[in-house]
Order: C-alpha cells, then sequence, then structure tokens
C-alpha cells in the first residue's frame, strides 16, 4: 500500500507537491504530525531523497520525539533524518561551528532565566537601577534579539522606553558579561547561529548543500530571526514545507509573528497553499464553539473546522455566584466524570489564561482527595539543590563559565563570602573568576582567602581531571561524593530531607539518561535538561492537570474545563490595547477550546476576590460570541445534579438531557440516601491529605449535606461528605 493512501483527500495534495515553497495552513487536530511524517516518508520512499538531505524543525522536544519515532517506523533509515527544535538546531551548529566567531569556543554554556537572571542582578547592582524599571528591562534585552535587530535600531523604534541610555548600557553590559563566560542565553542561540551564517558565507552553504528539504511545524510560532534562519537556509535549493495555524498564533509576548505566513508567500516564489479542515480531535459540538470565537478575528486566512466525529456531550456553561462556587463545581464535576462515566484523572485538564486563579481549584482538590499537577508550577532541575549539582557539571565543561563558578564556589560552605567574589571580580578585570583561583598565589589575597581559595581550587581540579575518565552518572556521582554535597542538609529537618531525595532523584534521572545515551557527553547531557521544556515533562500519571493554555498547546485531554472567563482576566484588558492584542486573546481561547475531545466545561464567577478585595466580574466577550449572551443568565433545566447551593446553575443550551447529566443526577439521588447521621459535633473524623479533624458545625448537615471540620494547624474547612474523603475515628 502506498504512503499516499493512508491520507485523506486533504492531505494528499501538499505531501504530493515535493518541489519548491508550500504552505499549508492546518486546523486544530487535523493531523499536522501526521501530514509532516508521510510527506518525509514519501520523499525518502517514492522520491529516492536521502534522510541525510532532510530538516524537519518543530517547537518542542516532545513533538521532535513523536515525529522522529514515526518516520523511524515508516522508513528505512528514517533516523539520520535531522528532526529537532529551532534551539536544539541552533546548539549543534553553533558546537560546531561557533569557533568562527570572535570570543567563543564550542564548550559555551547554555544560560536559562536563572542563571540570566544572576547575571542581570550583578548589572542592577552595579548601575544601582530601580526595581520598578527591572522587568521592563529584561523584557526589551528578549525583544531585541527576538526582532533581530540592533538595539539603537530597536530604541529608536520605541515610543515608550523611560531611559534609552540605561537599556542600551544594560543590554550591552549584560552581552559583554556572557561572552566573557562563553556563555549564551536561549535568544543567542538564534541570534547567533544567524550571525554565523550571515558572516561567513561558507559555513551557511555546508548547511544548505544537506537540508535540500526543509519543513517547519508550528510556523506561526516563528519569530523574526527564527523565521531569518529559515530562509537563509532554504536560499539554495528553496524547497520549503511550512505548515501553521494562524488562528493558533498565541505566543506574540515572546516574539512570534502571524505576518511571517503572510511574508512566506513574498519571499519564496510561486508559493503552492494548501488548507487543512478537516478535525480529527473533537466533537461536532466543541467545534461549532471554536469555530464561533475564531471567526470574530480578521488576521487570519479564512477556514472553518469540520468533522466526521459524532456530535457529542453538550458543552456545559456554568455561572457560580463566586470563584469559591465555581471552583467547587469544576472538582465536584471532575469527581463525577471519574466515578460515574469512568474516565481516569489523566484525561481532565483545568485551563486558566494565567495561573493566579489556581489556588481555589488547588483547594478544593486537596480536600476532595483528587491527584493534581501543576503543569508551569517550580521545574524539578530549577530547584536549588540541583542547579548547584548542575552548575559544578558546566564549571568543568567550560570553564570560563564566571555564573557557575559564583554559584558554586561557596557550595557546600567553604568560608568564601560576597567580597572575596567581588575581590575576584576585581582582579578578573572581566575575564575568567577561575583563571585568578587557580593563580590565587600570584595575587595579593589575605592568607585566610587563599587558604579558603585553595579549599575549592583542590576540589575544582580532582574534578576536572576525574571528567576525562568517567562516565556521565558515574561522574555526577563523583561530584556529589567529593564536594560533599549532602554535609549542608540535616536529615532531621524534612524540607532538607526533601532535598536530599531530589539529590537522589537527580542522579537518577542522570543514569535514566545515559543508558538511552551510551555515547552521550556531558555537555550534550547538559544540553538535554536546559532545553527541556513545561511541555516535554507532560506524562499519562493519573493526574488531573491544572495548567496556563500557553503551557498546554499542542495537548488533547478528553475533558477540559475552561475556567475564569471574565472580562479583565480572559481576555486580558490592559490599558493600551491594540486590535491585536484581542485577536491573539481570542487566538488563546479558541487553542482552549479545541484542546478537548469529548467534553467542554466553560465556567465564570459573577464576583471574585481580586487584588485583596472582591470585585463584580463581566462575562468574557469570547462567552457572548459563543452564544452565552452577557444579560441572559444560564439555563436552569439541569439544576439538581449541579445545585451545590441555591445560587449554582449550569447550562448545556440543550432541550435534551445528556447521558452524562442522567449519570450525574443518579449519583446524586443515591448519594443523599446514604445515612449521614453519625456526622454530628464533636466526632473526629480523619482525612488523607488533612489528617484528623473534630467536626465543629454540622448545622448544615441536613440542608446541603456538608459540615464544618476543625483540623487544627491546617485549618478550618468547610466539606461536603458527598464528595470528601472522610473516614469517622471516634465518635
Amino acid at each position: 500500500m502506498s504512503i499516499i493512501d493512508e491520507l485523506n483527500q486533504e492531505q494528499c495534495p501538499p505531501v504530493l507537491a515535493t518541489e519548491g515553497a508550500v504552505l499549508v495552513t492546518a486546523g486544530a487536530g487535523s493531523g499536522k504530525t501526521r501530514l509532516l511524517t508521510h510527506r518525509i516518508a514519501y520523499l525518502i520512499k517514492e522520491k529516492n531523497v536521502s534522510p541525510y538531505n532532510i530538516l524537519a524543525i518543530t517547537f518542542t522536544n516532545k513533538a521532535a520525539r513523536e515525529m522522529r519515532d514515526r518516520v523511524y517506523k515508516m522508513v528505512q533509515d528514517g533516523d539520520k533524518i535531522w528532526v529537532s527544535t529551532f534551539h536544539s538546531l541552533c546548539v549543534n551548529i553553533l558546537r560546531r561551528d561557533i569557533h568562527n566567531l570572535s570570543g567563543y569556543n564550542s564548550k559555551f554554556s547554555i544560560y536559562g532565566d536563572t542563571e540570566r537572571n544572576r547575571v542581570l542582578k550583578e548589572i542592577y547592582t552595579d548601575l544601582n537601577i530601580e526595581d520598578e524599571l527591572k522587568k521592563s528591562i529584561e523584557y526589551h534585552i528578549s525583544n531585541v534579539k527576538n526582532q533581530n535587530i540592533s538595539i539603537e535600531d530597536y530604541v529608536n523604534s520605541q515610543t515608550n522606553l523611560i531611559d534609552e541610555d540605561l537599556v542600551i548600557s544594560v543590554y550591552k553590559r549584560y552581552n559583554s558579561a556572557l561572552q566573557a563566560s562563553n556563555a549564551l542565553d536561549f535568544d543567542d542561540l538564534l541570534l547567533k547561529c544567524y550571525e554565523l551564517f550571515t558572516k561567513y558565507p561558507d559555513v551557511l552553504h555546508k548547511y544548505q548543500e544537506r537540508f535540500r528539504y526543509i519543513h517547519v511545524d508550528e510556523f506561526q510560532d516563528t519569530n523574526a530571526v527564527q523565521y531569518d534562519i529559515v530562509k537563509l537556509l532554504a536560499a539554495k535549493w528553496g524547497n520549503i514545507f511550512v505548515v501553521g495555524d494562524e488562528d493558533q498564533c498565541i505566543y506574540g509576548w515572546r516574539g512570534a509573528d502571524i505576518k511571517n505566513i503572510v511574508n512566506f508567500q513574498h519571499d519564496f516564489q510561486n508559493v503552492q497553499i494548501f488548507k487543512l479542515e478537516q478535525n480529527y480531535r473533537s466533537t461536532k459540538k466543541i467545534l461549532e464553539k471554536a469555530n464561533l470565537v475564531i471567526s470574530n478575528n480578521l488576521q487570519r486566512l479564512k477556514k472553518t473546522l469540520w468533522t466526521e466525529n459524532e456530535s457529542g456531550a453538550d458543552v456545559v456553561y456554568y455561572v457560580g455566584e463566586s470563584d469559591r462556587q465555581e471552583a467547587e463545581f469544576v472538582v465536584r464535576t471532575i469527581s463525577n466524570l471519574v466515578r460515574e462515566l469512568g474516565y481516569s484523572y489523566s484525561d481532565i485538564v483545568i485551563l486558566m489564561r494565567y495561573s493566579a486563579p489556581s489556588r481555589l481549584f488547588e483547594e478544593y482538590m486537596m480536600q476532595y482527595n483528587i491527584p493534581y499537577k501543576m503543569l508551569g508550577g517550580f521545574k524539578f532541575f530549577e530547584r536549588q539543590e540541583i542547579k548547584n549539582i548542575i552548575a559544578y557539571i558546566r564549571s568543568i565543561v567550560n570553564p570560563l563559565d564566571n555564573e557557575s563558578i559564583t554559584r558554586i564556589i561557596n557550595v557546600p560552605k567553604r568560608g568564601i563570602g560576597e567580597s572575596t567574589i567581588e575581590e575576584l571580580r576585581q582582579k578578573a578585570l572581566g575575564g575568567s573568576l577561575l583563571s585568578v583561583i587557580r593563580d590565587f598565589d600570584k595575587y595579593d589575597f589575605s592568607t585566610s582567602t587563599k587558604k579558603k581559595l585553595s579549599l575549592f581550587r583542590d576540589v575544582y581540579q580532582k574534578l576536572y581531571k576525574a571528567s576525562a575518565t568517567m562516565g556521565i552518572a558515574e561522574f555526577v556521582k563523583y561530584i556529589i561524593d567529593v564536594t560533599n554535597i549532602r554535609s549542608q542538609y540535616n536529615l532531621q529537618n524534612e524540607e532538607d530531607y526533601n532535598k536530599l531525595q531530589n539529590i537522589d532523584q537527580f542522579l537518577s534521572s542522570v543514569q535514566d539518561y545515559e543508558k538511552l545515551n551510551p555515547d552521550s557527553t556531558l555537555s550534550e547531557y547538559l544540553e538535554s535538561i536546559t532545553l527541556i521544556s513545561d511541555i516535554d515533562t507532560v506524562s499519562d500519571d493519573s493526574n488531573v492537570l491544572v495548567s496556563t493554555i500557553h503551557a498546554v498547546k499542542g495537548l488533547e485531554f478528553k475533558c477540559v474545563f475552561v475556567v475564569a472567563m471574565e472580562e479583565g482576566i480572559f481576555p486580558i484588558i490592559r490599558s493600551g490595547d491594540r486590535p491585536s492584542d484581542i485577536e491573539e486573546e481570542r487566538r488563546l481561547a479558541y487553542v482552549a477550546i479545541t484542546r478537548a475531545k469529548e467534553r467542554l466545561y466553560l465556567t465564570r464567577a459573577k464576583r471574585r476576590y481580586l487584588y485583596n478585595q472582591i470585585k463584580n466580574q463581566e462575562i468574557s466577550r469570547f462567552l457572548v460570541e459563543m452564544g452565552y449572551e452577557g444579560n441572559i443568565e444560564p439555563s436552569t433545566k439541569f439544576r439538581e445534579p449541579y445545585s451545590f447551593s441555591s445560587s449554582v446553575t449550569p447550562s448545556t443550551q440543550s432541550t435534551n438531557t445528556s447521558p452524562s447529566i442522567k449519570s450525574m443526577l443518579e449519583s446524586k439521588i443515591n448519594q443523599q440516601k446514604k445515612d449521614l447521621s453519625a456526622y454530628k459535633n464533636g466526632v473526629q473524623v480523619l482525612h488523607p491529605k488533612f489528617g484528623v479533624g473534630v467536626v465543629v458545625d454540622d448545622s448544615t448537615l441536613n440542608i446541603n449535606r456538608s459540615i464544618t471540620i476543625d483540623f487544627g494547624a491546617i485549618g478550618i474547612k468547610v466539606l461536603s461528605l458527598d464528595y470528601a474523603p472522610l473516614q469517622i475515628i471516634k465518635k
């Protein structure tokens, strides 16, 4: 059977268009990954293109792995195709060729947010910059690099800069500090690759010759420098295949430019354009809401998603009198979905515009013992105890890395404080701190300081020597042992104990990495953990996912709750917003809706606790665009199964009770048959998370089947006996 036979009528034409520039605008859930992998397989099997000459670029490691695995199963030598993210592509190119750029070598470090902030902190201190200016300066630094223009041109293009000279000064000092440490931040990975291509045509020619067929997924998410890199690579052969969806362009705040889709049609000759509108993911009723919202945008290529899937369950719209009622509705509905309809927790996600409203949802999930995971929370590799070990590794790979040296010089404690570090900086004159430490006898340090520096120097030299002969996991264990880094944690202290557990977990993860990548170097291991994104950490474990919408783009779930849909929250409304900003907010709503496969819940609250006060909230314009008019309260048709208080009402905009509602109604009736008379004042109960508590108020037991419990240090909680996992331990 031909590869083409496995595709639908929309997917076949772009796969067959193998030569020249091709733009595919592909709606959510339309099978983009399938299209790309089949096109690559078609090039190899039917057009006899060498896998070595094919490049595929996407935006997450997870997507890159999936694409690589699929191609490998379809064609021989599929593992020879270069499939990677933009940043990984640039890292690999720079490792080979950055030596052409003055001031850098192939052992460069990659600085994430933590390292970047530490470098900037030193600059802010030196320049005595006020706190309110720092965030603005950091935004401009990143924006300059994403737009791929000089700092001077950028400043001239801005109309609202408070202090142009200050922004320029910090920008230049920041870049100088990175170069002195032979380090690049994430933006630099792209910028330096572009600089390499433009300054050294022979380097560009080498990669143009290799990459004769280029594929770019999620093209709408490219920023200026990414697009410029693609244009340079494709300039020789012109075989460039991009797949994107302008309706899912939601990263404007980090430089993604929806105009790249329009520019593509002008920058390449005879561009062939195709549309993918058939959706394989969602039900008809979910797609109806998605189309209603996105049709209000003007900056888009007109298309309408359709599906052969069934109509599915009604979309549920819910309004709570307060944010607490909204959270309680969501969590109880999740409980019913799992208990009554057979869903697993990992089938469910709670999505919000930004993370601030998550607290109440977390609180109620703890009360009802629902396992959950926050996406975008504190990352494992960002924990202090892990960053310290990673800094040791980075300093060995790149001895010029001043930030890493500064971080570990007193870890564990050697009596080396800020004054000594400042003295080292002064003697280094903007150069390598390690070179001063290695030759400290040549400098006028005090005897006490020399003794302390010798402790660090001896440990470092011992590690550096061992790194040449040991495997990755063996060496990381050696670092932990030789530095005695565990000694700074007290086993009797719970927080310290957890940190020691994290160190063990880190070592285990290194061992797992080495098993899967037996020939990898320390440098490659560092890249693997530095370039990891939130989405790469999502697994199929049994947890409800609580996430911002941005963090789950590219994922799908059977049941999706989009919460806090109120003006000012979703969409976020800021002073000076342009129409294009609202369009991006609308695209974000579209992305949230199209994550849903089977069930979609849209919720809001009439009142919400914001900025230390209770505020009345207005319905989101996106809900109005979906047909939920702001001046019409939701239907009370299905009031009973959801009626946790007299003011809480859902709507499904339907005249027929769906099977899920019937099931929940039956469940409610069965629950109400339970005898709860034993839960009286003074009764001791056990909760799996809150521990032992005492019933202190049973007055609402016969009203809404809830009681008030005092859990001591945990506090007083009002819990529903229909859902809370309570056990009576003493009457």
